[in-house]
């Protein structure tokens, strides 16, 4: 065993209801620090993206009638991984407090000596009833709440609970994972005193593009859950509060809601495209992920031979710099004048205290040098193909990559695949190389929606059955197209 001050740390995070932006802080620095993950089934497979690339990530199951890993398997995997000094994750959906067993974790990690932490979230009663349009307390409705587990762990798994003080000592009552107990649940509402008119609303999936709401009463929800085929995950709100829901919730009104997008990925930069997506409501994916590796080992460059340098990318201005770095190379021994290609390169040389030039306004001379990625010589623009080149990075997918890819298709959480330009064709297609997920497939299964001709065609070539080519090739064009489906749907 390591000496006591190397072991690591335990945190039991809770993720919240679904939407990723409602993690805390707390969560998303820990979540990004650790060496270790393990997840339940309600996490959404989009916080996996935000694990540095060499975390290991471990699916813990939890369903509400059967485990992957049992709590037992899980509480040794904690203390394992700490002792050998990792930072471990866990992640749960909701609060960690509410029905997320988080007090056996505790109490195991306390008895084997290991340092934890319990970051709370937003416990999914709470969250659900906001992302419906109401709110679990009001004035004039409801003045207590209580949350319930709608399954236990008896033979018959219903919920054992004081029926008679539940309903009538509480006005708001959210019962957890109830859809199978539904009849039970109504029936023993019922049975002690409850208003066969109290209004009830069964939420599934809630604070993500998946969210559906059913509204009844007492008497008539059990059959209309039965009709939309609503399952678990999903919460049950019984109480006057379901009034102030309207035909659609602020959530649910907005633009894109119910859109689930894959955003192909033609490089490392973060897409603002994507982030605008998710804020008018789509559930966005953005694929595949990759890490820069530099490759500087082995290269002897006299940047003083040149009178003109060239980066082709971002990645490049930064490898760059890290290569001047690591081999202490003043800045200022090199006398060459920098060309970019676009403004944002020319803001991040600027970063690094650097003036830059763009490339169709200068006039270029015979001793320049390209930088750029490892073997995409051939990529080059014809007006520099005669400098010298030189590969200082490589692109790789991380894994978990394809891990968070594989969950949101089982989940289909997948309906329609955006490809912004053709190097994310080839980039997308890439990364499935080898998997079941051919352009064939893909193209059965989803919708692929394409930005210009040049794009299509690349598409096309690679053998997707293109949906649709937006003329404009642009993010507004994009948005009028998905908003425009949506309300014909």
């Amino acid at each position: 065993m390591m000496d006591e001050d190397k072991k690591g740390v335990v945190y039991l995070v809770g993720a919240g209801p679904g939407d990723t932006e409602l993690l805390t802080l707390k969560g998303y620095r820990v979540l990004r620090q650790a060496d270790v993950v393990i997840y339940d089934r309600l996490v959404h497979p989009l916080f996996l993206e935000w694990t540095k690339p060499n975390c290991e990530l471990i699916y813990g199951g939890k369903l509400p009638d059967r485990h992957f890993l049992r709590q037992e398997t899980i509480q040794d995997l904690l203390i394992e991984y700490a002792i050998q000094g990792k930072c471990v994750v866990r992640l749960k959906g909701g609060d960690p407090s509410v029905f997320g067993r988080v007090a056996e974790e505790a109490s195991a990690l306390r008895e084997a000596g290991i340092q934890f932490e319990v970051v709370p979230g937003i416990t999914a009663g709470i969250g659900a009833a906001t992302y419906a349009g109401m709110s679990v307390t009001h004035r004039d409705y409801s003045s207590s709440f209580a949350v319930v587990t709608g399954h236990n762990q008896s033979v018959s798994g219903e919920p054992t609970v004081d029926w008679q003080a539940l309903t009538q000592g509480v006005d708001t009552i959210a019962f957890y994972m109830g859809v199978k107990n539904l009849p039970f649940i109504t029936e023993q509402l019922l049975k002690h005193g409850a208003n066969p008119e109290k209004p009830v609303s069964l939420i599934q999936w809630a604070t993500t593009g998946k969210q559906r709401v059913v509204s009844g009463n007492l008497t008539t929800i059990v059959a209309k859950v039965k009709a939309a085929q609503i399952q678990n995950p999903a919460i049950a709100l019984v109480g006057d509060i379901n009034q102030l829901r309207q035909e659609k919730s602020w959530f649910e009104e907005k633009i894109l809601f119910n859109q689930e997008l894959l955003l192909a990925k033609a490089g490392v930069e973060s897409g603002e495209m994507a982030a605008q997506l998710s804020s008018l409501g789509a559930d966005v994916l953005e694929f595949p992920r990759y890490v820069i590796e530099p490759c500087l080992e082995g290269q002897v460059v006299d940047y003083q031979r040149y009178t003109q340098i060239v980066f082709m990318t971002q990645s490049s201005i930064e490898v760059f710099f890290e290569s001047l770095r690591q081999k202490r190379t003043d800045i200022r021994m090199i006398h060459a004048d920098f060309i970019v290609r676009n403004s944002k390169q020319a803001d991040v040389l600027q970063q690094y205290g650097c003036q830059a030039s763009l490339l169709q306004d200068v006039t270029l001379d015979n001793s320049g040098l390209l930088i750029g990625e490892e073997g995409a010589r051939r990529k080059v623009p014809e007006v520099v193909s005669h400098f010298e080149y030189l590969g200082l990075y490589r692109k790789t997918v991380v894994p978990q990559s394809l891990i968070t890819f594989q969950r949101m298709w089982e989940e289909e959480r997948i309906e329609k695949i955006i490809f912004p330009n053709a190097k994310s064709v080839e980039m997308l297609t890439f990364a499935l190389k080898g998997t079941n997920f051919t352009p064939h497939y893909l193209s059965e299964q989803t919708s692929i929606i394409c930005f210009g001709p040049i794009t299509s065609q690349k598409a096309e070539s690679l053998g997707y059955q293109v949906t649709t080519k937006l003329k404009q090739p642009n993010v507004n064009e994009l948005i009028s197209h998905l908003s425009s489906e949506y309300v014909e749907d």
